[in-house]
């Protein structure tokens, strides 16, 4: 009995073997196995998954749903984001570096090659004449003093998690970079009432004309002997004064784009006001370096200009002699102040 109970369990295991796959078989030929990863039910995880190429050629962004009144939020990608994420932390810090970092190098060299220009003692050294008014001198240094912060908070944008943070700590780096935006926020505004100011004060002493080309080709006194003729502003101070009005208005414009974000434009436009303001910034920043080592050490006597306001009559009549001759004319008297001789070097 046990013998035949056996054999047929046996029997019956044999014909489910046989019969199984037999039943199966219509179902595998509609839905097969593949090996791009199709389960026998016939899903395609691959295939029925979301294409980000294909919904790109539908859009340009691949958005979200909100339930907040923001409907920016929605937005989940874009291919502008990743351009600007490239540009963000791989160019700007190499540009930032090659413009800054190479400006003070040529600089370095320059003074290496050329020296401190010394300024030229005569029978008129030692007697003053003023330049610069207490108006004149209060725009400069309110400017001067906002964009220097400005630029230490910029530069920490670019640099700061690259060379400050392991340095002090992200602690500090944070609260640090948190006093930084307040001041770049705060102190843009008497920046650009700086600016503006200074483009009605010296406007009318800025027009370029045909003594700035010979101002250039004798090499403004920076290269060779002797000094070409000058009026109050010669070529390169002109030149300076051109790139502080221009870079000055572009930066308070994508400046105000960001402290004001979205409204007038879109997600892509301010990666744009980014971009724009940071390598303006850089480019602003090479070029006033410049303009400090020529207004201090690269020349003697040039601070005076805009430290008390009054210059040596020699140092102005060596530099600007064309406009010596228009303030003694003007006031019929020769220079403003007169002082004791100044003494031997």
């Amino acid at each position: 009995m046990r013998r035949a109970v056996t054999f047929l369990k046996t029997l019956l295991l044999a014909a489910m073997l046989v019969a199984g796959p037999a039943a199966l078989a219509p179902a595998l030929a509609q839905n097969p196995i593949q090996a791009d990863g199709v389960n026998p039910m016939g899903a395609r995880p691959t295939a029925d998954s979301v294409n980000e190429e294909f919904l790109f050629k539908q859009k340009d962004t691949i958005t979200g749903r909100v339930s907040i009144p923001d409907g920016k939020s929605a937005y989940l990608i874009q291919p502008q984001g990743r351009e600007y994420q490239s540009f963000r932390e791989g160019w700007l810090p190499w540009i930032g570096a090659l413009a800054i970092l190479g400006m003070i190098a040529a600089l370095g060299a320059f003074f290496m090659f050329r020296g401190r220009i010394k300024m030229e003692h005569s029978q008129e050294s030692g007697k003053k004449i003023l330049r610069f008014n207490a108006f004149e001198r209060f725009t400069h240094w309110m400017t001067a003093t906002c964009f220097i912060i400005l630029s230490l908070s910029g530069l920490n944008y670019i640099f700061g998690k690259r060379l400050l943070m392991p340095l002090i700590g992200p602690d500090a780096f944070g609260t640090l970079a948190q006093w930084a935006k307040y001041s770049h926020i705060y102190l843009a505004w008497p920046f650009m009432l700086g600016v503006a100011f200074m483009f009605v004060l010296w406007i009318k002493d800025n027009i370029p004309n045909k003594i700035d080309i010979a101002w250039l080709k004798a090499g403004g006194g920076l290269i060779g002997k002797g000094h070409p003729h000058a009026a109050r502003f010669n070529a390169g101070q002109k030149g300076v004064f051109w790139m502080v009005a221009g870079f000055g208005a572009a930066m308070s414009v994508t400046g105000l784009m960001m402290i004001f974000p979205f409204a007038l434009t879109d997600i892509n436009g301010m990666q744009l006001m980014q971009v724009v303001h940071s390598v303006i910034g850089i480019a602003f920043i090479a070029g006033i370096l410049a303009h400090i080592y020529i207004g201090s050490l690269g020349m003697e006597g040039a601070y005076d200009a805009m430290g008390s306001g009054k210059v040596d009559l020699a140092w102005a009549r060596a530099h600007h002699d064309l406009w010596v001759e228009q303030e003694q004319a003007r006031t019929a008297s020769g220079p403003q102040l007169k002082g004791h001789p100044a003494p031997a070097e």
